[in-house]
């Protein structure tokens, strides 16, 4: 089965405060004002310390939140800073974007992404899973052995794919004004 549905996803980064709900309140206006979303959804990915607030304020069927990354241990443990699944999905969390190239530069392995996956979708919760290659393998021609891999030794078969969006990001569009043109997308 497919998923049918056009996805709008904002990825905040690290930006806003509760004084940031004003951003929210005026994107849903406007989705309710002029978007007919009968087959689309809008999800922002803020930081984790603004999900629960927002969720609270806004009361939507538009606009959902979704959280920007998760350790791998669905459990507690001995892990400073960290955030699992289990408690984004007890703040209200519906999405998380997992295998986002800037967590990918900074060491994230496609077995730690994959470690991330199964802890979400244990969560019920709708993974973002970016996928994406750089200038280099771009020019090199290696863009499809690049996705084919982080897609392969990131999901696994008995994963609930209705649960996974693809999200191509191609990194070397990424901060650079160059834009992907449509052949690189289909």
């Amino acid at each position: 089965m497919t998923n049918k549905l056009k996805y709008f996803i904002g990825n905040w980064k690290m930006f806003g405060d509760f004084s940031s709900f004003n951003i929210v309140r005026k994107i849903n206006k406007f989705a309710y004002n002029h978007l007919k979303l009968h087959k689309k959804k809008i999800v922002l990915c803020v930081p984790s310390t603004l999900i629960h607030y927002f969720n609270k304020k806004l009361k939507s069927n538009k606009v959902f939140f979704g959280a920007q990354n998760c350790h791998y241990s669905e459990n507690d443990g001995p892990f400073t800073g960290s955030i699992n699944s289990k408690m984004l999905k007890n703040i209200g969390t519906k999405y998380i974007i997992l295998g986002h190239s800037e967590n990918r530069a900074e060491g994230e392995t496609n077995k730690i992404i994959k470690e991330k996956i199964k802890s979400a979708l244990n969560q019920k919760l709708t993974i973002i899973f970016c996928i994406g290659e750089t200038l280099r393998e771009k020019r090199n021609g290696k863009t499809f052995l690049v996705l084919r891999k982080q897609i392969k030794d990131s999901l696994e078969k008995k994963f609930n794919i209705n649960q996974i969006i693809l999200a191509y990001e191609p990194i070397w569009s990424i901060g650079t004004n160059k834009l992907p043109k449509m052949n690189d997308l289909v």
